[in-house]
């Protein structure tokens, strides 16, 4: 049993770790803090929790987190690496693992980081120990890992639909796009006016068309397994739909390999992976078949038999997108069952 503490619990990813971690059998969860919900009940904010977890909200508190043997840090970008040197002092080793969902320690280079988050970054000189935490590329340094950096719920879906194709080097990496659509709940917890019901319901729209930080990050994904001498360069145009959860990403690359037997290349890719499902050939991911789960959906076409490939992929994007990939991280990192306490079977409908 491992002592698990979550800093910034009261947003929607918090609540999706604390849904997932109440009842993880290898988990006590000790501490949850939020500096405006300090004093009150977490089974008050969120009723659903009643009788799962008697704890109270507290302000962060750098001793009492270092009691814990790995801390989640739900926040905004900047939290994170604010809090780090007081949380563990000049080395990782030997203090609490940390697993980050926010975007602080995804990219490895500091100054595109500080453009795309227009920010200076408080701990630069952790960004090379973190492990980006896509097991499904990651797997064996998620193990030994001391900081794990969260992928974002966009990149998640879209890396799993592009990897098999840019890694066996049967696409044009240089030519992708990704059209892809999340649910409300992406955009966070806070009150905005583009978020409410009446501004999203009916309506469908694309956003960040001039560039989006979560391009940089698939691009850097990519190049990790693209062929050597080549830089995979990404369109990415993201889209809200009136859903609450869930993304679908619609993928899309030029075929340079035309012999390739596609459905056989993404089956053998993902052939012992537990959170990604290859559908049969010719089916369609829909977002509800895997609400609430961590598992990521796929299919692969090549339409009319022209020289382009489309990847369909569904995740949501709390779970698999967000916490479930961060218990998934934990799993690996203390040497648990891999799909210890996320193997839930999506709610339909």
């Amino acid at each position: 049993m491992i002592r698990v503490g979550i800093v910034g619990a009261t947003g929607y990813t918090g609540v999706e770790l604390l849904r997932l971690l109440a009842v993880h059998p290898e988990v006590e969860i000790v501490c949850v803090t939020s500096r405006g919900e300090e004093g009150r009940s977490v089974a008050e904010l969120y009723p659903s929790l009643r009788g799962k977890l008697d704890l109270r909200f507290v302000a962060p508190d750098p001793e009492q987190l270092r009691g814990c043997d790995a801390i989640f840090f739900a926040t905004p970008h900047g939290v994170a690496q604010g809090m780090l040197r007081e949380l563990v002092g000049e080395s990782l080793a030997g203090g609490p693992k940390i697993i980050d969902i926010s975007a602080d320690f995804r990219l490895r280079d500091r100054v595109l980081w500080e453009k795309w988050y227009n920010q200076s970054h408080a701990c630069p000189e952790l960004i090379e120990e973190a492990v980006y935490g896509l097991p499904e590329l990651n797997r064996e340094a998620i193990k030994e890992a001391n900081l794990i950096a969260c992928p974002g719920c966009y990149p998640t879906v879209i890396q799993l639909g592009f990897i098999p194709l840019v890694e066996a080097g049967v696409v044009d990496a240089t030519q992708l796009i990704a059209n892809a659509a999340t649910g409300v709940s992406g955009a966070g917890r806070a009150a905005k006016v583009d978020f409410l019901f009446p501004e999203v319901n009916d309506s469908f729209k694309a956003y960040g068309i001039g560039g989006h930080r979560h391009q940089p990050e698939i691009e850097q994904t990519l190049a990790q397994v693209a062929p050597a001498g080549v830089q995979p360069s990404v369109t990415f145009i993201p889209h809200l739909v009136p859903m609450i959860r869930g993304i679908h990403a619609t993928l899309y690359a030029p075929l340079v390999d035309k012999s390739c037997d596609l459905q056989a290349l993404f089956e053998e890719r993902y052939r012992n992976e537990p959170f990604v499902d290859v559908m049969p050939a010719g089916s369609t991911p829909t977002t509800s078949s895997v609400k609430t789960s961590n598992m990521c959906r796929l299919s692969v076409f090549r339409p009319a038999q022209q020289d382009k490939v489309v990847v369909l992929a569904v995740i949501d994007n709390l779970t698999k997108g967000s916490s479930g990939q961060a218990i998934q991280c934990l799993n690996l990192m203390f040497g648990f069952e891999e799909s210890l306490g996320i193997n839930q079977i999506a709610i339909q409908p």
